[in-house]
């Protein structure tokens, strides 16, 4: 078993593959003659603990150190214009590109490296820690892949990209600072954060986002792309920055180890599902000046024990708060004109809740399957009310409605086995089996 290599001094050129998975090699001298290393040449080489490069190289191919996972010692001959070694980085001098890392490089913080290239510490599985210093503005493509070392990373503001893959098969990694989700800075639509980790869309995260990642703290951008921590299971803690404006939709969908979340001030947009399945989420504050509670925001958090909705808020959309079963009061603020079909479906612990006069509609199965409810008013400003909106409310006892010309679907309160009485205006019309045949129809005297 070949362990120290020492090339003729008559080549110029490694080609392609030249010492390909050459296990037993563990030192290397290459000649000063050697102008260039192509593409994959110590590629698997893992117990190659040193490598020195001649003044003469004047071209590293792609891939040419992948998997040397034992490198601790990187040199680059004095008088090379091309490349240069510093803390055991090999570094492009014009580019200022860190082309090549180990487990024990440190990159430099003068400012002689802006960018982390393309699988620059591919399989370096030995490393546990680095840093990256505020002058590198991007990460290359499988910049880190499989460094399972690595239990920490904080990736600093002034990156700008970050590439596909950059932190693939990361197994250890527990906690990451990241400047924002999506490819690049100025664009963070539809983008997930699995991507970094080899994702191709937000189906895969849970088969690429590290299973032992728990905090995540992003520390820019204005937005959070769509879907983008989607079934991310793991996560249990999230900060986002008060630059952030707008949430968009499915980004923590599944996310079931979430405790709570803090949205900054600044989110005008929060979008559909963003929190549906978060079934360990138990209190969000949502800011002033939201607009909407869109569709299946909250869906199926049945950990949900409070929500505080802002006066901004003017409607709530379908499905916003279907199967939070541990919900028991919900605060309605004046200015919602709209309660969406299913908005309160299956909030079997709801005890309470106000609908304000702004409403004038009320959604099919609204108010389905909340049990705990005992009593309910519908102001004078609810034009009609949808199918089954209050079905299965077994609870309730009463009932006021306030506008004699609302329309009312059929079975509106089907199953409603202890219903006694519906108080209506005197001049409420209603067709015949609208009401449970047990429950007895109160008409107010005109004036009350």
């Amino acid at each position: 078993m070949v362990k120290d290599l020492v090339i003729p001094a008559s080549v110029t050129s490694i080609g392609e593959w030249a010492f390909y998975s050459c296990n037993g090699l563990t030192s290397i001298t290459i000649p000063d003659g050697v102008t260039s290393i192509s593409n994959l040449v110590f590629y698997g080489c893992s117990n190659l603990t040193s490598i020195t490069i001649p003044d003469s190289v004047t071209s590293i191919g792609s891939g040419a150190f992948y998997g040397c996972s034992g490198l601790t010692s990187i040199t680059i001959a004095q008088g090379n214009s091309t490349y240069y070694s510093a803390n055991n980085c090999l570094i492009g001098t014009a580019t200022k590109t860190l082309i090549l890392g180990c487990k024990n490089s440190v990159i430099p913080t003068d400012g002689s490296v802006t960018s982390i290239g393309e699988r620059a510490f591919y399989g370096c599985t030995g490393l546990t820690s680095i840093t990256i210093p505020d002058s590198v503005t991007s990460i290359g493509e499988w910049a880190f892949y499989g460094c399972s070392g690595l239990t920490s990373i904080t990736i600093p503001n002034s990156v700008m990209s970050i590439g596909d893959s950059a932190f693939s098969s990361c197994s250890g990694l527990t906690n990451i600072t990241i400047p924002f989700v999506g490819a690049t800075k100025d664009d963070t639509t539809d983008t997930h954060f699995g991507y970094i980790f080899g994702a191709k869309n937000y189906r895969d995260n849970l088969n690429y986002v590290p299973s032992g990642l728990k905090e995540v703290i992003i520390t820019g951008g204005t937005s959070i792309g769509n879907s983008a921590f989607r079934d991310c299971s793991g996560l249990t803690s999230i900060t986002i920055p008060d630059s952030v404006t707008s949430i968009d939709s499915y980004v923590f969908e599944g996310c079931s180890g979430l405790t709570s979340v803090t949205i900054p001030d600044g989110v005008m947009n929060i979008g559909r599902g963003v929190f549906n399945g978060c079934s360990r989420l138990t209190s969000v504050t949502i800011p002033d000046g939201v607009m909407n509670i869109g569709n299946g925001v909250f869906e199926s958090c049945s950990g949900l024990t409070s929500i505080t909705i802002p006066d901004s808020v003017t409607s709530i959309d379908s499905y916003a708060f279907e199967g939070c079963s541990r919900l028991t009061s919900v605060t309605i603020p004046d200015g919602v004109t709209s309660i969406g079909e299913r908005a309160f479906y299956g909030c079997s612990g709801l005890t309470s809740i106000t609908i304000p006069d702004s409403v004038t509609s009320i959604g099919d199965r609204a108010f389905d399957g909340c049990s705990g409810l005992t009593s309910i008013t519908i102001p004078d400003s609810v034009t009609s009310i949808g199918y089954k909106a209050f079905e299965g409310c077994c609870g309730l006892t009463s009932v006021i409605i306030l506008n004699s010309k609302m329309a009312i679907e059929r079975g509106v309160f089907s199953s409603c086995p202890y219903l006694k009485t519906i108080s209506v205006p005197h001049d409420f019309k209603y067709i015949k089996d609208t009401f449970p045949k047990r429950c007895k129809v109160k008409r107010r005297k005109k004036g009350e």
